[in-house]
């Protein structure tokens, strides 16, 4: 329930504070008084956009703040948008001088879509143009789902669409990706089978250029080899026979003098490091071996190697096992996303069973309930003046789900009797829109927990009984929830649970607006009004206290 409304420096209004009950509060006001900037500041907490022409003294911020009375349903809202509950719940919009706005929750600062996710579930405005909306499939699906009480089902439902067509996204995601992957999966493969079929981890590269150029040059090792052995080896002029003689003859003079020893002692160990290097050199000479079939063998995968390497931009082995693990990797994900669209191809299979069978009873339910509709709609008709209306809800079946079913809505309207019904939108005139919509206002408002409604002078036009009907109608809207009016009716006026009158002065030169409550004296000469203009009669009074009862 809206419980107050404070408004300041937002066009005519300086200052604007005001208290509201439950039941119907209905608003009064001549024309210009000043009603619609009541409601232009309410649509700003509605997360309508702010107009900086909309502030009055341009210096100063403009505030449009409200205060709503919450049941606990609300908790889980606030809950999820990490702010505090509290029964009384105060949202505030400001606009700054520099034409920025701000919102709060509870002094909270919220954004625009948070502030007007919780506002939409709190008040609904309805004026006296502002009819499209009945032309919707989503709010012709709220009319008869409401009849059909199928609010615990289209919840189910909605949830597993949304979760439907999340599913449905990503499988479109996937097919593109896999649909990329397939065009280059061939070429990439060929690449990945060249580089897996050199068996790279086994590959020492440098120690093959080793074993290459040994091959190439095997004939010259093997000569200089011989050579240096044969050098070393000679019994009478080798290295090692001159060697051992040194040696020996060393010894000898380091015996008779110490100073001798350290250079005997190196000597010796060349020696033993000599005979060692020559045991190496006749192991390296004995393996070496002129293969020519072992040469073209290594010849061919170092060509490979070589090949690869300018084929993919690089210069070692290390950077061709990357690109060898990285084709290697892109491969089995195109097997993982054949996975996932398989998975996700099952999911939707599953979503389609469960959709299926709520659509049914959906659909059941509604069928159902178009009989009622039609009774009660064209019932409230007649008793506001449109007595030869017809109504009708037509459903056919779809061969997609959407977010309210497997079908489709349409809703059937023709003021004159002998005429076809026609959809509404082209069949309503404007004079016949605000009364349907009241009527299905008041049908939803016996089968739906609305929020604050608003109406303003959706009543425009009508007169006589038709108006006193139009009243009454109000009354036991009003009865199950909070219905604000805005109206030029005395039958609408005179039923009010709470009055409230819009006016216009001067005050020290600066026309300002605001909206004060009226006690029963006050009711009753606004009334009285109402029904004989500015000059009150006896006879409006009379007829006043009559409408008042």
């Amino acid at each position: 329930m809206l419980s107050r409304i404070y408004i300041k420096n937002f066009a005519l209004i300086d200052a604007l504070d005001v208290s509201l009950k439950n039941g119907l509060q209905v608003i009064t006001g001549e024309t210009g008084a000043g009603k619609s900037i009541i409601l232009g500041a309410l649509r700003l907490i509605l997360g309508e956009r702010a107009d900086i022409k909309s502030i009055s003294k341009a210096e100063e911020k403009s505030v449009v703040e409200t205060e709503f009375e919450l049941n606990n349903q609300f908790k889980k809202f606030f809950i999820e948008n990490d702010l505090d509950y509290e029964h009384q719940t105060i949202i505030r919009r400001e606009i700054l001088p520099s034409g920025k706005s701000r919102a709060f929750i509870n002094d909270v600062p919220v954004t625009l879509d948070v502030l007007k996710e919780l506002t939409s579930q709190l008040i609904d405005i309805h004026s006296q143009f502002e009819t499209s909306n009945l032309f919707t499939a989503e709010y012709q699906f709220k009319i008869i789902d409401g009849l059909s009480e199928n609010k615990k089902l289209i919840e189910d439902y909605q949830q597993d669409f949304f979760e439907y067509q999340t599913l449905k996204t990503q499988l479109k995601k996937f097919q593109t990706q896999l649909s990329e992957n397939t065009k280059e999966s061939d070429y990439k493969q060929f690449l990945l089978s060249e580089l897996e079929e050199l068996k790279m981890d086994d590959v020492n590269y440098e120690d093959l250029q080793n074993q290459l150029s040994v091959q190439e040059n095997a004939g010259m090792i093997s000569e200089n080899l011989s050579q240096i052995l044969s050098r070393f080896h000679q019994e009478e002029i080798g290295i090692l026979s001159f060697f051992n003689e040194a040696k020996s003859k060393l010894s000898k003079i380091a015996e008779v003098s110490t100073s001798f020893s350290e250079l005997n002692d190196r000597l010796e160990t060349s020696f033993v490091e000599i005979k060692d290097i020559i045991s190496e050199l006749e192991d390296e000479s004995e393996k070496i071996e002129i293969n020519p079939e072992n040469l073209v063998q290594l010849l061919e995968f170092n060509n490979k190697v070589n090949s690869l390497f300018l084929k993919h931009n690089v210069a070692n082995i290390e950077a061709l096992k990357e690109i060898r693990d990285q084709l290697a990797g892109e491969q089995k994900g195109t097997a993982e996303i054949e996975a996932y669209i398989k998975e996700i191809l099952e999911n939707i299979s599953s979503k389609e069973i469960s959709l299926e069978s709520l659509s049914q009873k959906l659909s059941k339910n509604r069928k159902k309930s178009i009989p009622v509709f039609i009774k009660k709609a064209e019932n409230l008709l007649k008793k506001l003046g449109l007595e030869k209306a017809k109504v009708d809800i037509e459903i056919k079946d779809s061969s997609e789900y959407n977010q309210f079913g497997k079908e489709n809505i349409q809703l059937l309207f023709q003021a004159n009797s002998g005429f076809p019904l026609k959809p509404i939108q082209t069949a309503i005139s404007g004079g016949e829109r605000s009364r349907v919509m009241l009527a299905v206002k008041k049908i939803i408002a016996e089968s739906d927990e609305l929020p604050t409604l608003i109406l303003d002078e959706i009543d425009t036009g009508v007169s006589g009984k038709v108006a006193e009907e139009i009243g009454n109608l109000m009354r036991e809207m009003s009865e199950d929830m909070q219905l604000i009016v805005i109206s030029h009716l005395a039958q609408v006026a005179a039923k009010g649970n709470d009055n409230y009158k819009v006016v216009k002065q001067d005050i020290a030169g600066k026309t300002q607006s605001t909206i004060i409550p009226l006690n029963d004296e006050e009711k009753l000469n606004e009334i009285a009004q109402l029904l004989s203009g500015s000059k009150i009669t006896e006879a409006a009074l009379t007829q006043a206290k009559e409408l008042i009862g």
